[in-house]
């Protein structure tokens, strides 16, 4: 029976034609397109709801607060259900929830409803990246993790610039209501959705159990499934890396296209294509660095050489007075922040955790990472309504990259072979 359920999981692989770890690379990465369209046409037109709804920049920085709340809240549960229950399981449902809740998030007609889209949006997309990279993991060859890693976080990139460029062409330029976004990216979502069911073929769950034989190895799983990762000190410690990484991403990510439009003068589809450098830049740092860290075998020096790179980079987008150097260090920091990043965490994650629990681990990473994601909007609106500038919340970004970087110098990692 064993040797049964192997055999249908391998064939799943052809042996012509595109091999089967690129077919769910292309579909994963299509669906961080349609998750990241949707967090970023909002951002655009966050002056249009602060006068139609007679907000705030903290209340703005709220409606993102809340949503990446309950994305962050859903990251373990659904990391762990995935291990047990099935990724897909996991995965495909939400995904659905997430393109019907982005369509009434466009319905809403009051700020609490409003929060109450948000929130429900952020439900639905907290139920993917665990599973995801969990599924991706196991179907892409080690040898080429990092760099497949990469193409599937290009969608996260290309879903920036979509979501930017949608929202201040249809609404900023051609005057057309904040809402028809909203409903525009419903449908693909849940198309995407039922293409990830069909494309993806997934191990039994059960396989990892038989594979390790006996009634009391069902309990090991279970205790990898999460306290004991922290006990891995790289781990722990990347987990700090990707806390200080992802505020910054989330606050620029957030707060770029009003500061553009508020502090630099920037309008209409100017601040979409502006805002877009950083995930267009993003696509060739990650799979560039992606191919080094494949190539060598190894993650740290990456870390060091990418994170000093960013932090600068976010100081010169609002202290330099040039708009062609700020435009730069935006392009400079889609190159070597997060983005760029973050498939080489991935890597060191995949490196260092226990296979049959990296839905939970990948979750668990990312709750931790997107705890940032709830504290950067809020506070940066914050620290606007108290010093009248963006400045001061994009220096704290700055500052807590380089307390990342100091996290990872901690961790040991072992020289991997080489590969072609």
């Amino acid at each position: 029976m064993q040797k049964t359920i192997e055999k249908s999981f391998k064939s799943t692989t052809p042996k012509t034609g595109m091999p089967y770890y690129w077919k769910v690379i292309l579909v994963f990465t299509l669906g961080w397109v349609f998750m990241y369209a949707d967090r970023t046409i909002l951002n655009p037109v966050m002056p249009i709801l602060a006068r139609e709804f007679g907000i705030n920049n903290a209340q703005l920085g709220l409606i993102n607060s809340v949503f990446f709340l309950a994305y962050a809240i859903l990251q373990i549960p659904s990391g762990t259900l995935g291990d047990r229950l099935g990724r897909k399981n996991v995965l495909v449902p939400g995904y659905i929830l997430f393109g019907i809740s982005t369509a009434f998030t466009g319905i809403v007609n009051s700020f609490f409803l409003l929060l109450i889209a948000r929130i429900v949006t952020g439900i639905g997309e907290g139920t993917y990246y665990g599973p995801q990279y969990a599924l991706s993991s196991e179907a892409i060859p080690e040898r080429v993790r990092t760099v497949g890693t990469a193409v599937i976080n290009s969608g996260q990139a290309i879903g920036i610039s979509l979501g930017y460029i949608t929202a201040s062409t249809l609404t900023l330029e051609n005057g057309w209501s904040w809402r028809i976004p909203f409903y525009i990216m419903a449908v693909p979502t849940v198309i995407t959705a039922f293409l990830i069911w069909f494309v993806v073929k997934e191990k039994p769950r059960k396989l990892n159990v038989e594979a390790r034989g006996t009634e009391a190895n069902k309990g090991d799983v279970r205790k990898t499934s999460m306290f004991s990762l922290f006990k891995n000190r790289n781990l722990a410690l990347t987990f700090v890396m990707v806390f200080c990484s992802l505020y910054g991403f989330f606050a620029i990510l957030t707060w770029l296209p009003q500061y553009l439009q508020t502090e630099r003068g920037y309008q209409g589809s100017d601040v979409g294509f502006i805002s877009s450098l950083v995930p267009w830049a993003s696509i060739p740092g990650a799979l560039f660095f992606g191919y080094l860290s494949d190539r060598f075998g190894r993650r740290k020096p990456l870390v060091y050489v990418l994170v000093p790179i960013a932090a600068l980079s976010i100081y010169l987008v609002v202290y330099t007075q040039s708009a062609a150097a700020m435009m730069f260090a935006l392009i400079v920091y889609g190159l070597t922040g997060k983005l760029a990043l973050d498939p080489v965490l991935v890597a060191f994650v995949a490196d260092n955790a226990p296979k049959e629990a990296y839905s939970t681990a990948f979750g668990l990473y990312n709750f931790i990472g997107m705890s940032s994601s709830i504290l950067a909007p809020y506070i940066t609106g914050y620290l606007v309504d108290q010093t009248g500038s963006m400045r001061s919340g994009f220096f704290l970004a700055m500052i807590l990259l380089f307390v990342g970087l100091a996290a990872m110098i901690f961790t040991h990692e072992k020289p991997r072979t080489k590969t072609a």
